[in-house]
């Protein structure tokens, strides 16, 4: 089978037909988008991880970690249990790992392309 034709075959992903279903998807995406959450994200992917640690792991404020990982809860990616003067965070989903293991595996397919980018802002 030629390529043209294997791509041909394949089906669409399964983007959602509508405006809404397509914002939903976007912000989804933007939750990832930041190298702060990636990291979160994937350092609370294996274990419950408390709030100090997360802080430790990624090197900046506990503010500033404190806002990521509010925003990660909000979306329900992350779930915060509290017990004491402490919160343990880890993601929701065990599919969070594999996203994140699949967009890994891309950018290192095309990483002169994404490197190369001008229309996707860099984060400061």
């Amino acid at each position: 089978m030629s390529p043209a034709a294997t791509v041909a075959a394949r089906s669409a992903p399964p983007v959602p037909a509508d405006p809404a279903g397509r914002e939903l998807l976007a912000r989804f995406y933007r939750a990832l988008g930041d190298p702060t959450r990636l990291a979160l994200l994937a350092f609370c992917a294996d274990e419950e991880r408390t709030g100090n640690d997360c802080v430790a792991h990624v090197g900046l404020s506990q503010g500033r970690v404190s806002a990521h990982l509010a925003c990660l809860v909000s979306c329900g990616l992350v779930e915060a249990r509290r017990s004491g003067r402490y919160a343990y965070y880890r993601t929701t989903d065990p599919r969070v790992a594999s996203l994140i293991e699949l967009g890994t595996a891309m950018v290192a397919d095309h990483a002169a392309g994404v490197a190369a980018c001008t229309k996707v802002a860099v984060t400061p």
